[in-house]
């Protein structure tokens, strides 16, 4: 699960540092250059309804294979694309086939691990995607601020296919898998289920703009800092991914917390966090502007874990086709918001982009606060260790 979170979400994200790059390249805006990420993640978030029912019937193990080395194959293709409308083309195409293994690694880890560690499990498995994120965002920048940004897509994608080998040969086969046959009466029968939920849809809400919020943070923080008064090389901003490996700790630690106390009652915290590292960075201090981000990443993704944990508790048998509605909610707050976050942008530069994502996150405190009342799951044993 760790290759596989690695190579998905350097896959995915491959772009992001590269957006300034992407821009003066091909003579787009940032708003237009940011379609370079959100092509990818918008169409993925569509793509894991259909990815988490054929993991249903023909095993999750197999469904995440093909896609490693699909979107791999994809990605090293990317590198040789002649325009832009070519590129935004491929990226849309690496979205869809990566959404076979986010939709199924939610699924496969609660069926494969005890309902007790589920959390800690999880916190795991979101970890590894953050040492994913971080290694391809920052190799991508460097890469491509020596070598050129088609030479860093090319490198990556061929790395991501020895990663799918790896994955292919160590993934052990499924324990906990019972095949699920659907028709459209059992997918809808499944789908009002979920929503009826107490939990689930305020969930599948907080992932939509927690996420937007903080793609669009990291979208246009490279613009921002290669601007006057700082002038960051594309390598110096690449380097602010290293600020992921908070995230690889926060979204453990968190998971453990909330197995502990109940996510219920913490939720909400990590989310006051992501605020207060947001405004930091609305400072004229270049410090404080990078322990902002820091304190966003480590709040965003402590904040996923609860939240992905959650989800799947509460889904029950369900579990596979709520996990895909989370990161459709997930993905297309990515997609969505991370590309209207270039208006703001366009119109007030950093202090609209602040602004932008202070309102997504005062949804996302409320959302929290509102989750408190919601009553836990019958036959949680105490009150304190329950999750759901």
């Amino acid at each position: 699960m760790l290759a596989a979170g690695l190579a998905t979400f350097a896959l995915l994200y491959a772009t992001q540092p590269m957006l300034p790059a992407l821009a003066a390249s091909f003579h787009v805006t940032p708003a237009a250059a940011s379609l370079a990420v959100s092509l990818a993640t918008g169409p993925m978030a569509i793509a894991l309804f259909f990815a988490g029912v054929v993991s249903d019937r023909l095993g999750r193990r197999s469904v995440m294979i093909v896609s490693l080395f699909a979107a791999s194959l994809l990605t090293l293709l990317s590198a040789f694309v002649p325009d832009w409308h070519l590129l935004l083309a491929t990226r849309l195409l690496v979205g869809l086939t990566l959404s076979g293994v986010p939709a199924v690694a939610m699924a496969y880890v609660a069926e494969e691990v005890d309902g007790g560690s589920i959390g800690a499990a999880m916190g795991l498995y979101i970890s590894g995607s953050t040492i994913g994120g971080m290694a391809g965002r920052l190799g991508i920048a460097v890469v491509s601020d020596h070598f050129g940004w088609r030479v860093a897509l090319g490198s990556l994608g061929a790395l991501c296919l020895v990663i799918a080998l790896l994955f292919a040969g160590l993934a052990p086969p499924s324990r906990g898998f019972v095949m699920r046959r659907h028709d459209a009466r059992s997918f809808l029968a499944g789908l009002g289920r979920l929503w009826r939920d107490d939990a689930l849809c305020w969930l599948y809400l907080a992932a939509f703009v927690l996420m937007g919020g903080f793609v669009t943070l990291y979208n246009y923080a490279g613009f921002h800092l290669q601007a006057p008064p700082w002038r960051l090389s594309q390598s110096a901003v690449g380097a602010i991914f290293l600020l992921y490996i908070v995230g690889t700790f926060s979204s453990t630690w968190f998971g453990r917390l909330a197995g502990r106390l109940g996510a219920r009652r913490i939720f909400w915290i990590p989310t006051a966090l992501f605020m207060v590292g947001l405004l930091l960075t609305a400072t004229p201090s270049l410090t404080l502007t990078i322990l902002g981000i820091g304190i966003a990443t480590g709040s965003f993704f402590g904040a996923h874990s609860i939240a992905s944990t959650w989800v799947s508790r509460r889904a029950g048998a369900d579990r596979a086709q709520a996990a895909s509605l989370y990161l459709f909610f997930y993905y297309m707050g990515s997609s969505l918001l991370g590309s209207l976050g270039g208006i703001a942008w366009g119109r007030a530069g950093w202090g609209g982009i602040v602004g932008f994502v202070a309102v997504l996150l005062l949804i996302a405190l409320g959302i929290a606060v509102w989750l408190r009342s919601v009553p836990p799951l019958a036959g949680d044993p105490t009150p304190g260790s329950e999750t759901s």
